[in-house]
């Protein structure tokens, strides 16, 4: 009987690999020796030898999955390394990680690195298996970079007015941090409701910049699949506003346009900063703490919580007409982060420019004749079953003490929300979107009552049709 020769494979995981190093450098041990000891042949020991660097590199970088035997690539591989790094970010804040905010953040990634990429659970599940990554008890990790030194003091700057004479009002912009309860309706408000919503415009009215939402540890169910480019309104997953790189995004517009421009900013919100962007093409005026004029006027800022509250109401009584017996604050609860995202859009588009040119006179942060003076914007006439007084008083709800952290109305979310890692709603296809633009137009044609809807939908019609072709 003849004996087979060809040995059986035995490949090292990274701890032995680590061991075979150690062995060959602190003792006198050949590689042959060294080979026997472990099983392998001495080929292998002298390819770890050449790749000493790397493995010691991920072994220091205490992500790695010790008990891997092989480094398989990932086909995406400057995705996988991006979202690691945010990674190890967002644990050395101490944030709550979840499945769909990794989700969420690889396909923005994958957005601007310009990869045609859709993550999958499957891609998720090997990369945090290649990564190391596991839920559950939040995870110490070292920082894979050492800590930033302490910020420089910023040098004192003159007071806005005077510093703002050195632009011209096109090239003056204002924004504010605005806390918006996204889903509240009158009476009923709870605090873990509240999305950060930056707004930002030009003294004249001409410009308004992109909204930015944000505001949520993760990224909701609503956001998957979704081309965050195609949205009217940027949306960031993680707490608050992210100022630096929003700031960084503004620099860069600006300088593709060839403009310097005067950026108003509230002193707290420039305190906060771990590290002050570096800014070639925009010019940062903290307002002192102790002044009363605003980033961005008030009147603006009201103008724009009108408009989204008179258009939250309306989306609810929709929702009540369609649904019997479904009460305020039930068609509230359904209201999603996404729905928020448009309905923040749409209320910003509302504010007229002449309303911010006059705003902005009236601070004087901006020449120009004063206007007559306006307690209130023109806004949308109060809803069916507000007074305006109550409406009034809608609007500024984010300035009482919210209630309870309450979230769940019994409608079922919670149930839903429990397996969100797990289940998503499948994505609508190519026909179901054409059928959908069928029954619209059939329920336009009964019940509209002036063609004037007809120009809109198909202007919809069109586009719906153009990216089904794709």
């Amino acid at each position: 009987m003849e004996l087979s020769t060809k040995k059986k494979l035995h490949a090292l995981s990274l701890a032995e690999k680590i061991q075979v190093l150690e062995l060959l450098d602190e003792s006198k041990m050949s590689q042959s020796e060294v080979a026997r000891r472990f099983q392998v042949s001495q080929p292998q020991i002298s390819r770890i030898c050449k790749n000493k660097e790397k493995l010691l590199a991920d072994w220091c970088s205490g992500t790695a999955n010790r008990e891997r035997k092989r480094k398989r690539e990932s086909k995406y591989s400057g995705i996988d390394e991006a979202l690691l790094c945010w990674y190890h970010i967002a644990q050395a804040k101490a944030w709550d990680v979840t499945g769909p905010m990794l989700l969420h953040k690889a396909k923005e990634l994958a957005d601007i690195m310009g990869q045609d990429f859709v993550p999958s659970i499957g891609w998720l599940v090997r990369w945090k298996r290649r990564n190391n990554v596991g839920f559950g008890a939040r995870q110490v990790l070292v920082p894979p970079f050492p800590p930033e030194p302490p910020p420089p003091e910023l040098p004192s700057q003159a007071h806005p007015p005077l510093s703002l004479k050195d632009f011209s009002p096109e090239n003056v912009f204002g924004c504010v941090e605005v806390p918006l309860l996204y889903r509240a309706v009158p009476g009923r408000a709870f605090a873990c409701d509240q999305l950060q919503v930056l707004l930002c415009a030009n003294s004249r009215g001409t410009e308004k910049r992109r909204v930015l939402v944000g505001g949520l540890q993760a990224a909701p169910r609503c956001f998957f699949g979704v081309n965050s480019e195609a949205l009217p309104a940027s949306y960031h997953p993680d707490p608050g506003i992210p100022w630096s790189e929003w700031l960084a995004q503004f620099d860069q517009d600006m300088g593709q346009q060839g403009r310097q421009v005067a950026l108003l900013l509230a002193a707290q919100v420039v305190e906060e900063w771990a590290r002050p962007p570096g800014l070639h093409h925009v010019r940062l005026l903290p307002l002192s703490t102790s002044s009363t004029t605003p980033s961005l006027p008030d009147s603006v800022v009201w103008a724009f919580k009108a408009h989204y509250r008179h258009r939250l109401l309306g989306k609810l009584a929709a929702i009540q007409s369609g649904r019997e017996g479904t009460s305020l604050a039930k068609a509230g609860a359904g209201i999603t982060v996404l729905d928020a995202l448009h309905m923040v859009a749409a209320a910003w588009a509302m504010v007229p420019p002449q309303l911010i040119l006059s705003s902005f006179i009236q601070e004087g942060l901006a020449p120009g004749r004063t206007p007559l003076s306006l307690d209130r914007p023109e806004v949308p006439p109060a809803p069916v079953g507000l007074s305006q007084e109550e409406f009034s008083h809608f609007v500024d709800l984010e300035g009482e003490e919210p209630g309870p952290r309450v979230c769940k109305e019994e409608t079922g979310t919670e149930d839903n929300e429990r397996r969100e890692e797990a289940d998503f709603e499948p994505l609508p296809t190519k026909a179901e979107a054409l059928t959908a633009l069928g029954t619209l137009r059939r329920w336009l044609e009964c019940n509209s009552t002036s063609p004037k809807p007809f120009e809109k939908f198909y202007d919809c019609e069109v586009e719906v049709e153009r990216l089904c072709c794709l």
